[in-house]
């Protein structure tokens, strides 16, 4: 039986290797895997909106409409391109708890969204279904396998977890990248909005904003650029942590 008669879009058909070659005769020059790492390098190398069909059909040094013969559209290229990009998850440490386990699953998926930063810019419009989202799925979900969790509650655990790493890779690229634009950095680009903020938030119209002025805590350097991503994860844990031992209490 076809994708087609069991109801599987092309795009997943073509991410779990069930579609067949297209055409006849010797085997083509093109594959799917060389023209999603065409498409991967592309946008690695010059961002996502560089990417299209005929951008990533001139790097294979191929005609565009060939490319028509693997992947239907753009978008359908773009889910490939994301499943590759993630790559399979490392392996499950079993002498690591629950807590360890999702403190590393936060930072590894941290660590991966910002060496692939322009996955971050590709919309969601599924859960997860592509082999690579589905590993890294299973994985998330295998940490709590030993805890009193529901599986559904298994499942919002880690996709709060996942969640947090997307928010902070995608917040602290665009910090970056506007830093970037006008010469400077990152620390630059805070220690001026410190200034302004000094300049302009009246403590008395604002007397919290007044309050985190006079503490000097933005005017600091001492602190990790990822302090704030930590302090999430271990906030959420935190919550995770003691509802699990309400559960048991109870």
């Amino acid at each position: 039986m076809s994708e087609q008669e069991n109801g599987i879009p092309p795009v997943l058909a073509a991410a779990w290797g069930l579609r067949e070659r297209p055409g006849k005769g010797p085997r083509p020059g093109l594959t799917l895997e060389r023209i999603v790492a065409a498409g991967v390098k592309v946008a690695a190398t010059e961002g996502l909106g560089a990417v299209s069909m005929s951008r990533v059909a001139s790097e294979l040094g191929a005609a565009t409409m060939s490319l028509y013969r693997y992947v239907t559209a753009k978008t359908e290229l773009l889910d490939l391109m994301v499943d590759a990009a993630l790559g399979t998850p490392p392996e499950l440490d079993p002498a690591l708890g629950w807590r360890a386990g999702l403190r590393r699953f936060a930072a590894e998926y941290l660590a991966l969204l910002r060496r692939q930063s322009w996955v971050v810019r590709v919309p969601i419009t599924t859960p997860p279904i592509t082999p690579n989202q589905i590993a890294w799925m299973n994985h998330g979900l295998a940490i709590m396998r030993d805890t009193p969790l529901r599986h559904d509650e298994r499942l919002s655990a880690m996709m709060i977890v996942s969640g947090i790493a997307r928010n902070w890779a995608l917040l602290t690229a665009d910090i970056d990248a506007a830093a970037q634009s006008q010469g400077g950095t990152t620390e630059q680009a805070m220690f001026e909005y410190g200034r302004l903020l000094h300049l302009l938030a009246d403590p008395v119209r604002f007397p919290a904003v007044g309050e985190l002025l006079a503490s000097g805590v933005l005017e600091t350097s001492d602190s990790r650029p990822d302090d704030d991503f930590d302090f999430g994860v271990e906030r959420f844990l935190d919550g995770l942590d003691a509802f699990m031992k309400r559960r048991a209490e109870a």
